[in-house]
């Protein structure tokens, strides 16, 4: 709107310009005096702002609402170019607009759509609202101007549409046609058209089209009942954006009275996002509802706010008869200090998972339940109440009872099947010893771990321990046929390599696939201090001794079952008295330490332990608590053996002896010498005719040279005959007419012990009698 005067005049050329009164220029003899004076006072009394301009466009009448207006006195307008009330930016345009008035002389109404300014004398604009009416004189064609100021209106409107804009909901106001005149930003986001594309459009551009056959009647009837329908009336609505897709949508109607006509303000609402909300409430619920665990909800200070259908199904009471009762109703009265206990962790934010107690049903039964309770926060985060998931374990609980039961007979009987294959050891003279055996607390409880002790006579002594890999009665029936044997093996003195040799053979012949075996096995000969060890993968044998502890020397060896290996064997000298301390892999193997720091924890305990010569079974129980503080935490099998050796004996001798018959007699000799110096006369005689019987054996039979050793003990009288020949000697009963065949039934029925043995170059023959 650029003008308030759309028309022009030019007058034609030779006319005579119209005459002016004398009172305020205007022109003369318009009409008669008494019409002149009613049109004034008719133009002074209109309520906007007049401005009479001739066809030149020159201002010919204005009232006082045209002075107040623009702010120019009456003698600042008359006989001016209208044009200075016009802005500025308008002016080269608007001769064309006056032109085209003159054209088509018609009257143009107040507010015919049209954006109009006017200039003040101050040089403010103003929006205004402009009704042109042309008047033919005789001196011409005069236009009436009514120019009326709408800056208010303006304002008002501006206010509205920043109203409109602001609104956070899609706002569409449509006429009592249905057509759309107003819409703000959100629409356009919510239905994906530009405004240009709706304007002046039916509303049901915006409606899907199964719904447009009733659309109009919904309209009308509205019409007829004019009133705010608020948000979500419970009505199923449905909008259609412009690619065609629909979505729910929740819509607000309110009625405009306008000078217009009715107008309809729709506020539209995209209610997508709750909808799916809604739904997955609904299932949320419905999962809940069917849930075969008891699902309830509380207020923090306890009181029940939801109770589901299995809740009625565990407990026996009915959602009416617990709601808003407090939940200790469900607890025996010794366990409700446990539901206040609950409820401040849960008030704290803590959840609480598979809590298990017992709870109270509606006939007084008593329920094993797992409860899982957690809080619930509003949107602030702050805790406001809790929900509980419950359980019936009772079925387990009985399950596991038995379970528990059957297991602890089982384990009973393992560990009495372990414990009788494994034996009890027989005490030794002059053999301290003391032993641990702890089975797994995990599990079967029961393995492979075996040790056994083995008197081979003339005061040596065979030391056992090994380990089956693996655990459960396969591992236990496994070590029992291995200790078997090589209890077996050990009786016939064999030396330690050739007992390993020989268990390899035996881990083989078993037949059990991947199986692996690690063991020790040493021979200790207190006369003479050493200790001969052979070792098939098992972990070091460690000697204490007051000055320290240290480990056995020892050939690296495979375990048995491997196959393939040659087993060696070292002899060490160990002091009198020291102490060796054999045990397996689940001493030091424990779960999160390192074996080798294990180890040498060991050695610095077993150090400390034996600065002083402690009781052995003290001292076993103090390794045990060392290394394996928590009794109950150790997933393997443990065996522990201290062997303290004996102090050595009180006298020996040796000699040698070429393979003579006069070998014979200078052997009683040296025998009768030793025994008279030991004071051992009544031991003489028999010592005497046994040892003539394997000396002559040896003579006859086996290859020189031949070693006589004679030991005396505080009880005992060893005597050892060595000799060249691997052949071992082999008692049997002699016909009447033989000379030969009885030295052996002698040497049984007299000694209190006797035996033969191989060695590297042959064999010894040995027997002892008590003192």
């Amino acid at each position: 709107m650029g003008n308030f005067v759309n028309e022009t005049s030019t007058r034609p050329a030779g006319a005579a310009a119209p005459r002016r009164c004398e009172c305020g220029g205007e022109p003369r003899n318009y009409a008669p005096a008494g019409a002149e004076e009613r049109f004034r006072g008719l133009l002074e009394a209109a309520p906007d702002a007049m401005v009479i301009v001739d066809d030149t466009g020159t201002i010919r009448l204005v009232n006082a609402q045209t002075e107040a207006l623009f702010g120019y006195t009456r003698e600042e307008l008359l006989g001016h170019p209208v044009e200075l009330l016009v802005p500025g930016r308008f002016r080269a345009h608007h001769t064309f607009h006056r032109d085209g008035y003159t054209d088509n002389r018609q009257v143009r109404p107040m507010g015919a759509e049209l954006e109009l300014h006017g200039l003040r004398k101050d040089g403010t604009e103003f929006p205004v609202e402009i009704s042109l009416s042309p008047l033919e004189t005789s001196d011409g064609l005069l236009v009436s101007a009514a120019v009326r100021d709408v800056s208010d209106r303006k304002a008002a409107e501006e206010r509205f549409r920043g109203l409109l804009e602001a609104a956070p909901d899609a706002m569409v106001i449509v006429d009592d046609t249905g057509t759309i005149r107003l819409v703000n930003a959100q629409t356009e986001a919510l239905f994906g058209y530009r405004r240009e594309e709706l304007l002046g459009h039916p509303v049901e551009l915006l409606v899907p089209g199964r719904f447009h056959a009733h659309h109009h009647g919904h309209r009308k009837g509205y019409s007829d009942n004019r009133q705010v329908r608020p948000m979500g009336a419970g009505l199923e609505l449905h909008g259609l954006r412009k690619d065609g897709t629909e979505f729910p949508v929740e819509i607000s109607l309110s009625p405009l009275e306008t000078t217009d006509g009715l107008l309809v303000s729709a506020a539209v609402r995209d209610v997508s996002e709750r909808k799916r909300a809604e739904a997955r409430i609904n299932e949320l619920a419905g999962l809940v509802e069917s849930s075969q665990d008891a699902i309830l909800a509380k207020t923090l200070d306890g009181h029940i706010t939801y109770w589901n259908a299995a809740a009625q199904r565990l407990y026996g009471y009915s959602r009416t008869e617990v709601m808003g009762k407090h939940v200790s109703l469900l607890a025996t009265v010794e366990r409700r200090g446990e539901i206040d206990l609950l409820l401040d962790r849960l008030r704290s934010g803590e959840k609480v998972e598979h809590f298990e107690t017992l709870r109270l049903t509606r006939s007084g039964a008593l329920l094993d339940v797992d409860i899982t309770l957690w809080p619930t926060r509003d949107a602030d985060g702050t805790v406001i109440g809790a929900c509980a998931i419950v359980r019936d374990i009772s079925d387990r609980k009985k399950a596991e009872a038995e379970l528990t039961f059957l297991y602890e007979q089982q384990r009973h009987i393992a560990l009495t099947l372990q414990r009788s294959l494994m034996g009890t050891p027989p005490a030794i003279p002059g053999l301290t010893t003391a032993s641990r055996y702890r089975p797994a607390t995990q599990g079967a409880g029961v393995g492979g771990d075996w040790f056994d002790l083995i008197p081979l006579g003339a005061g040596r002594v065979g030391v056992l321990i090994g380990d089956v890999m693996g655990r459960g009665l396969d591992a236990a029936a496994v070590m029992g046929q291995l200790r078997s044997a090589a209890h077996a093996l050990a009786k016939t003195g064999m030396q330690p390599r050739q007992l390993m040799q020989a268990l390899e053979a035996v881990v083989g012949d078993l037949d059990v696939p991947d199986q692996l075996v690690t063991c020790c096995y040493l021979v200790i000969s207190a006369d003479a201090g050493e200790v001969t060890v052979c070792s098939a993968g098992h972990l070091p044998t460690l000697v204490a001794t007051p000055a320290g502890a240290r480990p056995l020397p020892a050939p690296v060896n495979a375990p048995l079952g491997v196959g393939g290996i040659l087993y060696e064997q070292a002899t060490s000298v160990v002091p009198p008295g020291a102490t060796l301390v054999l045990y397996t892999d689940g001493l030091i193997e424990t779960p999160g330490s390192d074996i080798e720091d294990q180890l040498t924890e060991l050695t610095t305990t077993l150090t400390d332990l034996f600065a002083e010569a402690p009781d052995l079974e003290d001292a076993a129980d103090h390794v045990l608590s060392a290394l394996l503080p928590d009794s109950n935490g150790h997933n393997d099998d443990v065996t522990l053996l201290l062997t303290r050796l004996p102090e050595g004996p009180l006298a020996t001798v040796n000699t040698d002896l070429p393979a003579a018959p006069e070998s014979v007699p200078e052997g009683r000799a040296f025998l009768s010498k030793a025994l008279t110096a030991w004071d051992c006369i009544p031991a003489t005689d028999d010592a005497r005719l046994l040892l003539s019987e394997v000396l002559t054996n040896a003579v006859q039979h086996a290859q020189g040279p031949i070693g006589l050793h004679l030991c005396r003990s505080a009880t005992d009288l060893t005597v050892e005959i060595s000799d060249r020949s691997p052949h071992l000697p082999q008692p049997r009963t002699a016909g009447e007419n033989e000379e030969s065949g009885r030295g052996l039934i002698l040497v049984r029925a007299l000694a209190d012990n006797w035996g033969v043995r191989p060695t590297d170059v042959g064999k010894t023959t040995w027997f002892t009698l008590k003192l």
